[in-house]
């Protein structure tokens, strides 16, 4: 792969006209206030998101004023689509490795966003269906076979041991001792509370407010609230979801040229 130029990508775009908003193709360079018109951030924006590696570094001219090149606006637009479905400061993590690693690579990220967000519709609904049957089934007899111990707990909802630990610290999961022992069993409520910790947790929902809401849920088997948080992830997950296929043509833009 060869490497990535801003001028080169400046050049070609203003060939090819693609994506060219009222940009004078006779202009060799673009300033920093004419990239942040462009994009719709400020000068100020557009340096620091330089300083972060978000975009290339610009070239500087004799008089030390920073050139852009279209490459520039098209990594700008890029990570504003991302920033737009993933939170701005996993876009920027994910942005060095757009401009600069393999196309493969780069590929292979994005494909890892879809994946990390379908992974979390799938957590909110199996602690929807939790809730479900462990209100349904309280009375039922629990089979130990059925319990899971803290390393397949930690598997399955994708987060280290350790933070199950806090969790029970915390006083949000309570798991069972089998035979007096300290092994850690998690038997279906365990399971559910766990499902509901890491999907809220994931929101960025606060311990006390998860603490809250479950207690009220062991207490008087209120699930309304839970269900509420819950739905309400489950929509912001859909919203990023339709942001990252928005987004997508922008990313297009931005690997397409890595192999010019």
């Amino acid at each position: 792969m060869s490497q990535w130029s801003p001028s080169r990508a400046y050049v070609d775009l203003a060939q090819d006209g693609a994506g060219v908003e009222a940009v004078n193709p006779q202009l060799e360079h673009l300033t920093t206030a004419v990239v942040g018109g462009l994009v719709g951030y400020s000068t100020q924006q557009v340096r620091d998101l330089e300083r972060l590696g978000v975009i290339p570094v610009a070239d500087r001219a004799a008089n030390g004023y920073r050139r852009y090149a279209q490459g520039h606006v098209i990594a700008l637009r890029a990570y504003r689509a991302l920033a737009a479905a993933i939170g701005p400061v996993p876009a920027r993590q994910i942005m060095p490795v757009l401009i600069e690693g393999p196309t493969d690579v780069a590929a292979g990220r994005i494909d890892d966003l879809h994946v990390v967000i379908a992974l979390g519709r799938a957590r909110i609904r199996e602690a929807l269906r939790g809730i479900d049957a462990v209100l349904t089934d309280a009375s039922d007899v629990f089979e130990e076979q059925d319990a899971m111990s803290i390393g397949e707990l930690a598997q399955a909802l994708d987060v280290r041991p350790s933070a199950l630990r806090h969790w029970e610290h915390e006083g949000l999961v309570d798991p069972g001792r089998r035979n007096g022992s300290r092994s850690r069993r998690y038997d279906a409520r365990a399971v559910t509370e766990a499902r509901i910790v890491a999907a809220l947790r994931d929101g960025g929902y606060p311990i006390p407010v998860i603490s809250r809401v479950l207690e009220r849920l062991r207490a008087h088997g209120l699930a309304a609230e839970v269900r509420t948080l819950l739905n309400e992830r489950l929509s912001d997950l859909t919203r990023r979801s339709v942001a990252l296929l928005e987004a997508s043509a922008e990313l297009h833009a931005l690997l397409s040229r890595q192999g010019e």
